[in-house]
């Protein structure tokens, strides 16, 4: 190449290049420590929570009459995937899902059209409802939990103490929001018995009208002064329980205080619906959450300032506890990361200067600082954070990032050796080397286009993997040919060792060139064989286990517990305490955080939280040892499930990218709940004949208890009695009516009407409940009504209108869910064969999952070998050559598969990403090999002759580079997360390697139809001197 040369300048530019090495280097620092840290890359949670009631309703009437009303109408939202439901009696809540490829950019508008839509339904909805209420901050992260342990304080003593600590926590910076959990809302109640009031003459609909009035907030007139206007205020709304206990009731001109016929109390929800414990012991708790783009580290040594003055300020009895610590967890991440990039770099220097010589060695090590500088800068500008994702990427940059360097380093030192000048030896790094490392560069970063630019979450969560890398391959380029020929120029000796005699004749080049030269004369049998070993690899592939994401590598052991559908929050919290026991029993465990009655706040970004349910309870074990966590979790679930058999426990860890939950589930969908149920239930069967599945089970399947009243309707009219009437006298002698509110300073108080404890535990007596007539009196309940006891629906989930029953299940230990929800995905065939139309069996979980990460990687498969092809076009411009460099790509298959099946690692969503960018890596070496056997038959030099001494010529920055590519991933096998794709990387470059010294040559002499000629020399011997390319 000729005309103007970038390696020439900076030699004639010294002072302007060491001023940019100078600042790069400190600009990449001040970058580094500038840049953002996170635990894992942020991405969108494209779920609305949709919630509303219906009192009085049963679950298969919010479900025909609200639920499905609601779904209609998503159904044509903007961007609408699918909605998920579940209707229990007298609530509903709905999960509406966005397509997995919509751009972040058009979430909010999509929720704006959510809420449109359900807005201009309301008025068809049934009357009587409260709400839809709407959540779509469902993904927040609240990584920093603080607990509130108190000794003497009530709850509402401890929710003025936490709405202080609210308050001086969210002036903190990079605080978004800082929520209340586990505290107790208060009540009044006005308690009575009915038997009482009946002697009296007192309907309860008389008290509850009283109090009503007695605290109404109604308009009392404006004075209109000439000059001011007086809002007139009248007193004698309640505040108090005394205020409330002297409210007068009148009925049939008898005088009343609401005191002498009730009891009035102060006290908290009862029963209680939600609470949070830590070590068996009921707290309150803060839960924060972080800004887009904060700092994490930076948060949490503000929380740790402010928190530590908080406890100094409080009275004594009240201690706070650190349950969360999402910036502890980010910055032993980080750094264990950083320790791991570290000893990458090590082992990339240390491959240098051992091959290279020290001197050699020492330009490509600064190049390292260099480029990476450069990178850290544009991190810094672009917004990248450092984190799981990023981090990674750099690990796997390092090995790749030295590839130009070294390429530079070698033909330099050939053209020294050749008797070259070191200006001109430097400066011909860029006529040789550069527009054809370019090439490789930029086929190698278009290897991550699919992951940088997959509309999905799984790409979300991954791509920066393709800015790190490809920022890092492009700065290398940029400092292969402007810095290092300066350094080149400064530190290798004006002769190189070897001046005057040929560099590639020692006793390995002999070898690798008769090595060669046999694969050139057997170029048939050299494909053949490579051809029959990518065969083997694709026949081998079955055999590989599949996964999505691995499990994290965080300590905590999550375990849910389960009981039946319409147990009660008091059986639920016997339940966990029960549990919470034989867990603390455990030595290696460290701390305990139940929450009780759902789950906790979403301290992980992986994880969805469960919403209220009084059946349910969430507990985090911490171990003491983050070591012991597999383990601990492993006993921990043998001992809970032979313990509390009587419930459902689950015992898993925290997952990495997009949540799945359990790894194998198949859907049961259909127009009718009981058909569903019933081939659900085959599912079941067909599941657990597979030895590799554990603890199958249902999502809901059970009914439960109801009672129902048969309302005798001559009866009940000739009484003045309507269904209405019996309806609500029962809510409020059972359950409680809420009267009115109390305004206590900001917050207002439910003030709730009920019969006494003895009526309201009668469940067995419930006939003899009284129930007031218009004319007078009251009669018990069952002279106006029959009572039947019946089972129903406790819950019923819907996904897109149709009832939906997942039946799912864990794996044993070394088994990978997609493996076995294949097989038993062909097996359940059987099972859809006596499906009626309108039912069918879905595959979600892992599978579903990974389905959609993939399918978004795949979409953008034709950008990437458009970008393939184009570039190789433009560097061969020649058909026949960059089809035949396209056809290598492939082959690094052999390599990746039977290294999975030696170390048994996972093929999962990120070692398939790995496998795409190795293409490019093989094709980076192919290219730059073709294009040097074109320059030397170009010189003059015989077909044959030149695919043998291109070859061997090569082998050297080939085979270091890839050195240094595959031992940079050792440290990246140790991570659970990033190890099978460390994994796929060395095997498959490794056979890659080797197929570009053999195959590759074997390739262009079948290719081209390359024959020896006869005056040829053999090339088992160096040729006397190398052509020399023109400049």
């Amino acid at each position: 190449m000729s005309g103007f040369n970038l390696s020439e300048w900076a030699l004639r530019h010294r002072a302007l290049v060491i001023f940019a090495m100078v600042v790069s280097v400190f600009a990449g620092l001040s970058a580094y420590f500038a840049l953002g840290r996170a635990e894992d890359p942020s991405f969108t949670v494209k779920t609305m929570v949709i919630r509303v009631a219906w009192p009085g309703a049963s679950a298969r009437e919010m479900e025909t009459q609200v639920t499905d009303e609601i779904e209609r109408a998503l159904q044509e939202a903007p961007n609408f995937d699918y909605v998920s439901s579940y209707s229990r009696p007298g609530e509903a809540t709905l999960f509406v899902w966005l397509r997995d490829d919509t751009p972040p950019a058009e979430v909010p508008d999509s929720w704006y059209q959510v809420r449109k839509r359900v807005g201009d339904i309301r008025p068809l909805l049934p009357s009587g409802i409260v709400g839809p209420y709407f959540n779509d901050d469902f993904g927040d992260t609240f990584g920093s939990i603080y607990a509130f342990r108190s000794d003497g304080f009530d709850d509402s003593e401890m929710k003025r103490v936490l709405l202080s600590a609210r308050q001086r926590l969210l002036r903190l910076p990079d605080v978004s929001k800082v929520e209340l959990w586990g505290v107790q809302e208060q009540r009044f109640f006005v308690e009575f018995e009915t038997a009482r009031l009946a002697e009296l003459g007192l309907a309860p609909q008389a008290i509850l009208d009283s109090l009503a009035r007695q605290n109404a907030v109604t308009p009392s007139g404006t004075i209109e002064a000439p000059t001011t206007r007086i809002r007139l205020n009248v007193t004698g709304a309640v505040d108090s329980v005394e205020a409330i206990a002297g409210t007068p009731i009148a009925v049939d001109g008898r005088q009343f205080r609401l005191g002498d016929v009730a009891t009035v109390t102060r006290g908290f929800a009862d029963p209680p619906v939600f609470s949070m414990r830590w070590n068996g012991e009921r707290v309150t708790a803060l839960a924060v959450s972080m800004v887009e783009g904060g700092d994490i580290l930076a948060l949490g040594e503000n929380l740790a300032r402010e928190m530590e003055a908080i406890q100094a300020a409080l009275p004594a009895g009240i201690d706070i506890e650190k349950v969360s610590d999402q910036p502890y967890v980010v910055e032993h991440s980080v750094a264990e990361f950083e320790l791991h990039f570290v000893l990458a770099l090590g082992i990339v220097l240390g491959v240098s200067f051992l091959s290279l010589g020290w001197r050699a060695g020492m330009v490509v090590a600064l190049s390292v600082p260099l480029v990476l500088a450069i990178t850290f800068v544009i991190m810094d500008l672009g917004g990248l954070d450092l984190h799981r994702i990023s981090l990674g990427a750099l690990i796997i940059a390092l090995g790749l990032l030295v590839d130009d360097a070294i390429i530079a380093v070698e033909m330099i030192l050939v053209k020294l050796e050749e008797g070259w000048d070191r200006f001109r030896a430097a400066s011909f790094a860029w006529t040789s080397t550069a527009f054809p490392m370019l090439t490789g560069t930029l086929i190698t970063a278009a290897g991550f286009v699919p992951v940088g630019f997959a509309r999905s979450g799984s790409g979300e969560y991954t791509n920066a993997i393709f800015w790190v890398v490809g920022i890092s391959l492009v700065v290398s380029w940029i400092v292969a040919v402007l810095f290092t020929p300066y350094l080149g120029y400064k530190l290798l000796p004006a002769k190189a060792a070897g001046h005057g005699t040929h560099g590639y004749d020692g006793k390995l080049y002999r070898r690798l060139r008769s090595a060669v030269d046999w694969c050139v004369s057997r170029r048939k049998l050299t494909l053949g064989l490579t051809v029959g070993a990518f065969v083997a690899s694709l026949a081998a592939f079955p055999f590989v286990p599949q996964q999505f994401f691995p499990s994290s590598s965080r300590e905590e052991v999550l375990i849910d517990l389960e009981l039946a559908e319409g147990s009660s929050y008091a059986a639920t919290l016997a339940a966990a305490r029960t549990l919470e026991r034989l867990v603390r029993r455990d030595p290696r465990t460290e701390d305990v955080v139940s929450y009780v009655g759902g789950g906790g706040p979403r301290f992980y970004l992986a994880l969805n939280p469960e919403l209220p349910n009084l059946a349910f309870a969430q507990f985090i074990a911490k171990p003491k040892k983050a070591e012991d966590s597999v383990a601990l979790a492993r006993d921990l679930d043998a001992k809970l499930k032979a313990a509390m058999p009587d419930v459902r426990v689950r015992v898993s860890r925290l997952e990495n990218g997009p949540p799945v939950g359990y790894p194998v589930q198949f859907r049961v969908m259909g127009p009718d709940p009981d058909t569903v149920r019933t081939y659900a239930a085959q599912v079941r069967d067909t599941m657990r004949t597979d030895p590799r599945m554990r603890d199958v089970n249902f999502q809901w399947f059970e009914r439960t208890k109801a009672l129902q009243l048969v309302v005798d309707q001559e009866r009940a009219r000739a009484l003045g009695l309507t269904p209405q009437d019996v309806s609500q006298t029962l809510q409020t002698l059972l359950s409680g009516y809420t009267v009115t509110q109390v305004r206590d300073r900001s917050e207002l108080i439910d003030v709730v009407a009920r019969a006494a404890p003895d009526e309201r535990a009668m469940a067995e007596r419930i006939n003899e409940l009284s129930i007031r007539v218009p004319s007078g009196g009251s009669v018990p309940l069952d002279q106006v009504a029959r009572i039947v006891p019946e089972l129903e629906d406790g819950v019923v989930w819907r996904r897109n209108r149709d009832a939906s029953l997942i039946v799912r299940g864990d794996v044993i230990d070394g088994v990978q869910g997609p493996d076995v929800s294949g097989a038993l995905n062909e097996k359940l065939d059987a099972v859809r064969d006596r499906m009626p139309a309108g039912y069918r069996i879905e595959m979600g979980g892992a599978v579903e999952e990974a389905a959609k990460g993939s399918a978004s990687i795949f979409k953008l498969f034709p950008v990437m070998l458009g970008l393939w092809l184009t570039l190789l076009m433009i560097q061969l411009q020649s058909f026949s050559r960059m089809t035949m460099v396209f056809l290598t790509a492939p082959l690094g298959l052999i390599g990746v598969v039977f290294a999975l099946l030696l170390f048994q690692a996972p093929f999962g969503f990120v070692a398939q990403l790995g496998v795409i960018a190795l293409a490019g890596m093989i094709m980076r070496n192919s290219v730059i090999l073709v294009d040097q056997i074109d320059r030397d038959i170009a010189d003059g030099a015989p077909a044959w002759t030149a695919i043998v001494e291109a070859t061997v010529r090569r082998a050297r920055p080939v085979v270091l580079t890839a050195l240094a590519a595959i031992l940079a991933m050792i440290p990246l096998t140790w991570s659970t997360f990033w190890g099978p794709m460390a994994i796929a990387i060395m095997g498959g470059l490794a056979v890659a390697t080797v197929l570009t010294l053999f195959f590759v040559p074997a390739l262009c002499a079948l290719w081209f139809r390359v024959r020896r000629e006869p005056a040829e020399p053999s090339t088992a011997a160096p040729p006397a001197a190398e052509p020399v390319p023109a400049t």
